[in-house]
């Protein structure tokens, strides 16, 4: 971590401004100096407390309290605004790389220094156009000036990091982030130990079935969402209450809301293939079929953001949008290589089967496919073969290609290249 630093200033424009202030008015000539960012240096930084709570007004002397500002030395982008009032076990952090911060903004943020001897007013631009956020943090030690004799363990492990965003939440969470988690705890609960043991012993009882074991290691290697290969149906071929869970729903209601208060989808911001779907919600008169219709399309629009984002080629257009948390820590756990922060390659497959399984509930399994391949930046021909390991086939339909989904599914057989003597 090190300390930043402030930029050039360069002189921008002149204008000339009225002043009218009880007995004195005239002009004054101003000078409007807009600093710009300078490479290798950070303008300033402003953090504010979205409690209204001002530490460094509670203390009367000088000093008592530390304000630092930290970079990440492995990522130099990321960078950190720590509030340490003295006496305080509550230490006020912001960063620019989660929270608020990390949501995209419009607008560029920058301070005014107004000096009334020279006549001139400053624009100094705020580090990376974004205001940090000061949320309260435990600190990890009662004497924050003193070094540890020991060396601090800053690695934790996931089961202890849960523990300490529980604590935290439950300590200085609001009511909506209260319910978040409470929820985010029942589908995520661990397994009674009790039930466990007996599962284990009904298992023990249950004859095994060879063929079918075999059959489901080889279909489970195509990296593909749960399935029943000897359904008759195609919605239960892959049903959808194994793709997204009930409690899931409550999370992608932005489609329904927009809809439902007369609104257009944007094509800037949803998919194509959502917007071009957008109608049949709209349609539908049962409002729970409204319900699930909706959040199947913004559990599409959340999936193609996921992968365009850990992406060269889609980052630009998913870098703004915003992933609910709760399935955000999902798609993290199923597809992404968290060293690296990028989707494993084994696993790309897996979150374009995801999508292309949602886009034939949506098409009832009759789909046109070429708007959700410019979604995922990838060509119709090229998306074929992933259809294809699905169980899809193809038809024309008014002189245009649809996949179709034959029940009971029947998966391609792994093709093994010859080796050339």
């Amino acid at each position: 971590m090190e300390t930043q630093s402030n930029p050039q200033e360069t002189p921008y424009t002149h204008k000339k401004k009225k002043q009218k202030s009880g007995k004195l008015s005239g002009e004054i000539d101003t000078v409007i100096q807009v600093i710009n960012e300078e490479q290798g240096k950070t303008p300033p930084i402003v953090g504010y407390f979205p409690s209204g709570i001002d530490p460094i007004n509670k203390n009367k002397s000088n000093n008592l309290t530390a304000v630092n500002t930290l970079r990440n030395q492995k990522k130099p982008r990321r960078i950190e605004l720590v509030v340490k009032p003295h006496g305080c076990r509550v230490d006020y952090v912001g960063t620019n790389y989660s929270g608020e911060a990390a949501a995209g903004k419009l607008g560029v943020n920058r301070l005014a220094l107004v000096d009334k001897v020279s006549g001139t007013i400053q624009f100094i631009p705020i580090v990376s156009g974004k205001v940090f956020r000061l949320e309260p943090k435990v600190s990890r030690s009662d004497k924050s000036g003193e070094e540890p004799a020991t060396p601090v363990k800053t690695e934790l492990t996931n089961v202890e990091m849960k523990e300490k965003l529980g604590n935290l939440t439950a300590q200085y969470g609001t009511s909506a982030a209260l319910k978040k988690a409470r929820k985010a705890q029942q589908l995520n609960e661990l397994d009674d130990p009790d039930s466990r043991q007996e599962l284990n012993q009904i298992l023990e009882l249950t004859k095994v079935d060879k063929k079918a074991i075999e059959s489901v290691n080889t279909n489970t290697n195509r990296n593909i969402p749960p399935h029943d290969v000897s359904a008759n149906t195609p919605a239960n071929a892959y049903p959808l209450n194994k793709i997204i869970h009930s409690g899931e729903l409550d999370y992608v209601n932005d489609i329904l809301q927009l809809l439902q208060a007369g609104e257009e989808l944007k094509p800037d911001v949803y998919p194509t293939f959502v917007c071009n779907r957008s109608h049949k919600v709209v349609l539908l008169k049962d409002e729970e079929e409204k319900r699930k219709v909706a959040g199947i399309l913004s559990y599409i629009t959340h999936l193609v953001n996921f992968k365009n984002k850990h992406s060269l080629d889609g980052f630009a257009s998913s870098k703004h949008h915003k992933i609910p948390s709760m399935l955000l820590q999902k798609f993290t756990k199923m597809f992404l290589n968290t060293d690296k922060m990028r989707i494993a390659d084994d696993k790309v497959e897996a979150i374009l089967s995801y999508v292309l399984v949602l886009t034939l509930h949506i098409d009832e399994f009759e789909s046109d496919f070429t708007d959700i391949a410019k979604d995922l930046k990838m060509s119709a021909l090229s998306l074929r073969p992933y259809l294809e390991n699905l169980g899809c086939k193809f038809r024309s339909r008014n002189r245009v290609t649809v996949a179709t989904l034959p029940v009971p599914l029947a998966f391609p057989s792994a093709r093994r290249k010859r080796r050339r003597g």
